[in-house]
């Protein structure tokens, strides 16, 4: 088991900061990570769909006899991680609720803000997540659905970007929140500008990062983490023609990518 590869799926690049934080963390570990290309975005379409494309994905990973899955999708973690869990007999880790934890343990006042994807705030997943752990915790929930275009055309910093993020977070500046859970793998990205639009004072917690420990604290706990001096360079698949993800993909993680190879789910 140790010596098998990390399985990572998501829609589609955003995923990729979830992938970049777990190299970091395990140097030593090998990865594949699946792109839903052809299917992306999950986060617009119904519960029962984003379920089936979520064990299509999974079921294409574990073909590759990989030793963890991860759900770097807050949409699919939100509404497919429990029927994975139980379908799968080796480790599934979502994006949700490491984020949800870590907002809780940093928080000072208990007013929460999460901002994601339609689909992942009507979920109400990182609400539940953050109540089961602080049952008083004050938690706001909004969409954002344009900061995903905007990452994927490259303007992290661009004015449009800026409007944009103050016109959505008025709202939690209003709230008093002091802390925010980027509930979508794109928005990492926009820490800069999402941390000028609210201030020094609202912490930013980044579920790639915090899903980075989990992995790392789960492989540790099995002990199986992988024994060699580096890793094979990652491997990627997509579900559609991939110029496309192999652009905004570099862009993500800051080089260029490797082959990426197409692939069919059915």
């Amino acid at each position: 088991m140790p010596e098998r590869a990390i399985g990572v799926f998501d829609s589609g690049v955003g995923g990729l900061t979830v992938l970049k934080e777990i190299q970091r963390l395990l140097p030593s570990e090998d990865l594949l990570y699946l792109g839903d290309t052809a299917r992306v975005p999950y986060g617009t379409k119904s519960p029962a769909t984003v379920r089936r494309y979520a064990q299509e994905a999974a079921a294409f990973l574990t073909r590759r006899k990989v030793k963890m899955l991860v759900v770097a999708c807050n949409t699919a973690s939100s509404v497919a991680l429990l029927e994975l869990e139980n379908h799968y007999n080796l480790p599934v880790i979502g994006v949700i609720e490491p984020g949800a934890k870590r907002a809780v343990s940093v928080t000072r006042t208990g007013r929460i803000g999460v901002i994601g994807t339609e689909g992942t705030v009507k979920s109400g997943a990182y609400t539940l997540a953050i109540k089961k752990l602080a049952p008083d915790a004050d938690v706001v929930a909004l969409p954002c659905p344009l900061f995903v275009p905007l990452v994927e055309e490259g303007w992290l910093e661009h004015p449009v970007t800026r409007l944009t993020a103050e016109e959505y977070l008025g709202p939690l500046r209003h709230h008093g929140i002091d802390t925010l859970v980027l509930g979508c793998t794109h928005y990492p990205l926009l820490k800069n500008v999402l941390q000028q639009v609210l201030g020094p004072e609202v912490i930013l917690i980044d579920s790639a990062e915090e899903t980075a420990f989990a992995v790392a604290e789960r492989l540790q706990r099995q002990r199986c983490v992988r024994d060699a001096a580096a890793a094979q360079p990652p491997q990627f698949f997509v579900t559609d023609v991939p110029e496309r993800f192999q652009r905004v993909g570099g862009e993500f993680l800051g080089r260029p990518l490797p082959k990426v190879e197409q692939v069919c789910l059915d």
